[in-house]
């Protein structure tokens, strides 16, 4: 058995070793330690017999808007529901927010398509809205406006949104 919570900075050794061979095959973009620390609130965490095996985020983008970031499952723990239950917590997060649609940017298609995701080819937001989304300095903000800068790190991941 497994539990959701919010992750706390205790966790950050955790959430950095499951990353790293999901960094290394190119599925997650890599962040600085000092990232994961100054936005840890964003993250929850799945915990079994007091171990972390699995962590994802979610971030605010917009008023409306919020992305699904580096939702991930350490290899010993895979296939038994622990994302889906992460998912099912930052959905219900975004909800609580006001947030009425989750941005992703992922290799796992059909993971996030049998969650009520679909593939979109456009930046779902008014040319207002990207105006001010673009003075951003942060990445996963320049990779939803598909801004040529992060291009280099996002090649073949699909673009999926889900309207809560």
């Amino acid at each position: 058995m497994f539990s959701i919570r919010p992750a706390r900075t205790t966790d950050v050794p955790a959430i950095t070793e499951i990353a790293r061979p999901l960094i290394e095959q190119r599925i997650l973009l890599g962040k600085e330690l000092v990232e994961i620390y100054e936005s840890i609130q964003e993250f929850v965490v799945a915990e079994q017999e007091g171990e972390v095996i699995g962590f994802g985020a979610l971030h605010v983008m917009w008023q409306d808007l919020a992305e699904i970031r580096t939702l991930a499952v350490a290899q010993s723990a895979k296939r038994k529901g622990i994302g889906a239950a992460m998912l099912r917590e930052l959905l219900e997060r975004a909800k609580v927010l006001g947030v009425r649609r989750v941005f992703c940017l992922s290799f796992e298609e059909e993971f996030f398509r049998s969650h009520g995701f679909e593939l979109i080819s456009d930046v779902p937001v008014d040319p207002e809205t990207y105006a001010e989304m673009v003075r951003s300095h942060d990445d996963g903000v320049a990779e939803f406006l598909d801004l040529a800068r992060v291009k280099q790190n996002t090649l073949g991941n699909s673009r999926m949104l889900l309207k809560l």
